[in-house]
């Protein structure tokens, strides 16, 4: 009877088959939003990982033979893990600009003391900001844009090969200019509410000047607040196609760093 030899190289280039590409799709869903979240359980990320690789890995050519104790084998993980949290961060950048929106938003209307605990982040956030994400997570869900995430991971091995030369100087870069554009899009989607207010307080400083017995402070808070609900849902109308032009330059964005290589 024949009997069976399996190999060191054998066995790191089975395990390594589906242990790379695992890596990267764990940091992905580890930074992405939505699934992401800290209300998302541990478990569920791992196995979508599990089950994402299972699908991806028959479509990849052999991964390279490194042994994973080696300095190479660990220089591959920090790469795989790297290109991960590159393509998760630069997606959560995307839904950070609703986040944002609704923080410039409060602090004009004055209820930047009003903020609660923002369950998918663990940090404290206006209630506004609060309604801006759960609003635009619900939109981006309806338009089949956790499809678009998963796209996104399953073309980056295409983009950059397990085992190959990682992320280079120019797609660092392209992560760095997604904050400027985070701040311009969120600027965007608040600059209506904001010149309205504005105009509403130059009323109440005509007021104060032309009344000085009137307390502005008293009579123009709650007055301010009354506006900017009205201007916020009047400026809802056209959430949409914001929401829309926001989330096609992002994902295009995040895109152009799979498509980039």
């Amino acid at each position: 009877m024949q009997e069976l030899v399996v190999s060191e190289a054998q066995i790191n280039q089975f395990i390594g088959q589906y242990l790379w590409p695992m890596i990267r799709i764990s940091a992905f869903y580890f930074a992405v939003p939505i699934i992401g979240a800290r209300t998302v359980p541990a478990r569920i990320r791992i196995v979508l990982s599990l089950f994402t690789a299972l699908l991806v890995v028959p479509l990849l050519p052999n991964a390279p033979v490194v042994s994973f104790m080696s300095l190479a084998g660990i220089l591959m993980i920090v790469k795989e893990v790297i290109i991960g949290l590159a393509l998760g961060f630069m997606l959560q950048i995307v839904m950070q600009v609703f986040v944002l929106a609704g923080q410039l938003i409060a602090l004009k209307l004055g209820l930047g003391f009003a903020a609660q605990n923002d369950p998918s982040s663990g940090v404290s956030v206006t209630v506004i900001s609060q309604f801006y994400l759960l609003l635009s997570t619900l939109l981006f869900l309806a338009i089949n844009g956790h499809l678009a995430v998963i796209n996104m991971i399953v073309n980056s091995f295409t983009a950059f090969p397990v085992g190959g030369p990682g992320l280079s100087p120019d797609d660092y870069l392209l992560v760095v200019h997604m904050f400027s554009w985070m701040f311009a899009a969120g600027l965007l989607i608040s600059l209506p509410i904001f010149t309205s207010m504005m105009i509403v307080n130059l009323s109440f400083g005509v007021m104060g000047r032309s009344a000085p017995q009137l307390n502005i402070i008293s009579v123009g808070f709650p007055i301010t607040l009354m506006f900017g609900y009205i201007l916020m849902w009047y400026s809802l109308a056209n959430f949409l196609p914001l929401f829309n032009q926001i989330i096609e330059e992002g994902l295009n964005t995040a895109n152009m760093l799979v498509r980039s290589s």
